[in-house]
């Protein structure tokens, strides 16, 4: 898949609630950072690595935020990267601006990187 291609498909499996789908995309070893992740649990320093590690995290968020949903501002790719720029919407919460940049190497996201607004 192109970066573009895997930021497409990232976005519409979060948003289905695709567990299997989303870890599918990313690399055995995939690194994500974001200030969520520090947020909620502060020892991780904001950064998790390894598909165990993404499952636990994004079986936590879709438990937690059954109303969480992504909405696509732009997309933007290079050759091995995507930067995502999205609404994160969330009941009763205002909408936070969010930029997520996938860098991507055999045909996975091997880093992802989450900025907010």
């Amino acid at each position: 898949m192109t970066p573009r291609q895997l930021a497409e498909a990232w976005l519409e499996r979060f948003n289905a609630r695709d567990l299997e789908g989303l870890l599918a995309l990313y690399a055995e070893d995939a690194v994500h950072h974001s200030p969520k992740l520090r947020e909620r649990d502060p020892k991780t320093g904001g950064r998790i690595a390894g598909k165990p590690a993404l499952r636990a995290w994004w079986t936590d968020s879709f438990e937690r935020l059954p109303g969480l949903h992504y909405r696509r501002v732009a997309l933007t790719t290079s050759a091995d990267r995507a930067v995502l720029e999205y609404a994160r919407e969330l009941p009763g919460e205002q909408p936070l601006a969010v930029a997520e940049v996938f860098v991507c190497r055999d045909d996975r996201i091997a880093e992802s990187f989450v900025f907010h607004g």
